[in-house]
This record gives C-alpha cells, structure tokens and sequence, in this order.
C-alpha cells in the first residue's frame, strides 16, 4: 500500500504515541480491563477522534485510511 506523506505522517504519530505512551502500560491495563481517560485524551489531543469527519463539522476530512 502506498501512503500519502500525509499518512505517512500520521501513521508514524500514531506509532510513536502507542509506543510510548500506551504499550508500557498495556498488559496491566488488560489485567485490570481499564483504559484510562488520559490515554484517551492524548488521542483526542492528536485529533484522531475527527479524523475522517468532514472539515465543516470540526473534523480533519480525511478519509478512513
């Protein structure tokens, strides 16, 4: 699959995000079946939440890849 820089970009966000803050956190999270708020917020703080939202309602407008 080829990517857009763009996606690239992202995709390489994403990666680091979950790398960072997510996975060494991961297996106790699934131990104790939570997933806290602030993990959350950080993903929404990178706009994940809109990303395939059109731009006219708050979104990024990109589409699902």
């Amino acid at each position: 699959m080829i990517l857009t820089p763009e996606q690239e970009l992202i995709r390489d966000s994403v990666r680091a995000y979950a790398r960072e803050r997510l996975a060494p956190n991961a297996a106790q999270w699934d131990r104790d079946a939570t997933f806290p708020r602030e993990a959350l917020r950080g993903l929404a703080q990178m706009g994940l939440y809109g990303i395939a939202v059109a731009e006219e309602w708050g979104g990024a407008g990109m589409d699902y890849l």
